[in-house]
């Protein structure tokens, strides 16, 4: 199910009557406790010419919110989906209704709270990494706490099985580089080109949930554009909104989602015993994993993604 504000929308300052407009994708799933923010944050953000929402079977009163949203705002349009078929898959739907009309996709989490020039500012940046390229933000926390997952190199499994520190993929920010090249950023807020959105073919859609972000940043640098974290750009993510629901449905599809990357950009170059090890490392740490998951339902849960 679909819906819209009425038509005729009105953009915002900061490049949307340019041909440079922003729209802003939102993936949600339970975050009625972030959603009604994060909308009004981006009905204020400067560049943002369209908002789509998509929702993935929420069962507190997330639709309702957007949907006043909706009524209230021509540019914001909600796809409620029936089922959950996974952020990847409704990042893309949400892509998809944008249409053609903002040259800029901005992929933003229900619990980001992104200040008015905050878009227009990234896709400053964007602009600067050779034509167009994907950027992040600095992402902190309620508390103050800087997200590891805003800069991260890419995973090196075979690595992983040698050492357990080659499992830490943050990357220490750099205060003298106000835009850091990184392999990848974490996917509670990203943004690119629309046109290089569609060359690389989107998110995979094949990730339920996890690790799509990694495989999208390594697409984009596949493809010859920049990825990069703008330091000087801070967001709040508060976290844990949408995880906090099924928190064992979660550890599974990132688990999941870790195999899948393997084995597209890492398996071919191993043999046998390795992937073998590789598949027994990943899945023998589910069971540690779910309980750590349960138990944090009764404190302030630290993982998040829009859908779950």
């Amino acid at each position: 199910m679909a819906g819209t504000g009425d038509d005729g929308a009105t953009g915002t300052t900061g490049g949307a009557g340019d041909g440079e407009g922003i729209a802003a994708i939102v993936v949600t799933h339970h975050s009625a406790t972030t959603i009604d923010d994060c909308l009004a944050r981006l009905r204020a953000a400067d560049g943002v010419i369209a908002i789509r929402v998509v929702d993935n079977a929420s069962g507190d009163d997330t639709v309702a919110v957007v949907q006043r949203h909706a009524a209230a705002d021509p540019r914001v349009h909600f796809i409620a989906n029936p089922d959950n078929p996974g952020f990847a898959t409704a990042c893309n739907q949400g892509a998809a209704d944008a249409g053609a009309a903002a040259a800029w996709l901005a992929f933003v989490n229900p619990d980001c709270l992104v200040e008015a020039g905050a878009l227009a500012r990234l896709r400053g940046h964007a602009r600067a990494l050779g034509g167009g390229g994907l950027v992040g933000a600095d992402l902190v926390g309620e508390d103050g706490a800087h997200d590891p997952a805003a800069r991260r190199r890419d995973p090196d499994f075979a690595a992983m099985l040698r050492s357990p520190r080659a499992a830490r993929l943050d990357v220490p920010a750099d205060p003298a580089q106000p835009l850091q090249r990184v392999d990848a950023v974490s996917g509670a807020l990203m943004l690119l080109p629309r046109a290089l959105f569609a060359r690389v073919g989107g998110f995979d859609a094949g990730y339920r949930l996890h690790a799509e972000d990694l495989d999208l940043c390594r697409r984009v640098r596949a493809a010859g554009a920049g990825v990069a974290v703008a330091n000087d750009v801070v967001v709040l993510h508060v976290r844990g909104v949408s995880s906090r629901a099924r928190p064992l449905f979660v550890e599974w599809h990132k688990h999941r989602g870790l195999w899948r990357y393997f084995r597209k950009f890492e398996a071919s170059r191993r043999g046998l015993a390795t992937r073998a090890a590789v598949l027994l490392a990943i899945f023998a740490r589910f069971p540690l994993a779910a309980l750590r998951s349960i138990l944090n339902q009764v404190q302030p849960s630290t993982g998040s993604r829009g859908s779950p």
